[in-house]
């Protein structure tokens, strides 16, 4: 699939919201601030857009998208079989730089799991991804906004040095105050595992999610 080309990406700020909405539920891409690294999002439910970010990014499609949510309510939402281990942990954690990965409903596209039977959630720390989640009332798949392979970005100037002109737009939220990406859990089947260590560490994940 080829990548749409702008004449330029427009630079969003708070009272853009409701445009970046528009964008991301017709298909378009956004790249969004979190705490950790700026993000480059699409609606987390759209196979095409997906596709896009995936050839955008040069990403392997063996590589699942994580996704933003807005709340632990997204749990049992986008999950099944979800263990009581993943509450707790979002209830500690989020809003926050932990990525929860369970068992995926099937209504999450196969491109998003990389075919797989899983999907992350996260809900990020940042006030005007937040907000956008809320507005746009889905998920939001995105990967960190960088080509792979490359330092991921905590500003959105650095967003545009990768992708003006090929992506939609960019909310500029300042700089990401932690710009580590976020840890990766996964408590598919109810086993913890760390799968990818990050902003917090595997003892206060651990203590979180009641073991010893």
């Amino acid at each position: 699939m080829t990548n749409r080309v702008y004449p330029q990406t427009l630079r969003l700020g708070a009272g853009d919201l409701e445009a970046a909405a528009e964008i991301l539920h017709g298909g378009g891409l956004v790249a969004v601030p979190t705490e950790t690294v700026y993000g480059l999002a699409c609606g987390g439910l759209d196979a095409e857009a997906a596709e896009r970010v995936y050839t955008l990014k040069g990403r392997d499609r063996s590589k699942a998208l994580s996704l933003l949510v807005s709340g632990a309510e997204a749990l049992d939402a986008l999950g099944r079989n979800v263990p009581d281990c993943a509450r707790r942990l979002a209830e500690r954690f989020w809003p926050g730089p932990l990525t929860i990965v369970l068992e995926a409903k099937e209504k999450i596209p196969p491109i998003v799991r990389a075919g797989g039977g899983t999907v992350g959630l996260r809900c990020p720390d940042h006030p005007l991804t937040l907000r956008l989640l809320k507005i746009c009332g889905i998920p939001l798949a995105a990967p960190s906004a960088n080509p792979s392979g490359e330092p991921s970005p905590t500003t959105a100037r650095q967003v545009l040095d990768y992708f003006d002109g090929r992506i939609q737009a960019v909310i500029d939220g300042g700089a990401c105050s932690i710009g580590t990406e976020s840890t990766v859990v996964s408590v598919a089947g109810g086993e913890l595992k760390i799968l990818r260590a990050g902003a917090l560490t595997e003892a206060e994940i651990r203590k979180a999610a009641g073991e010893t």
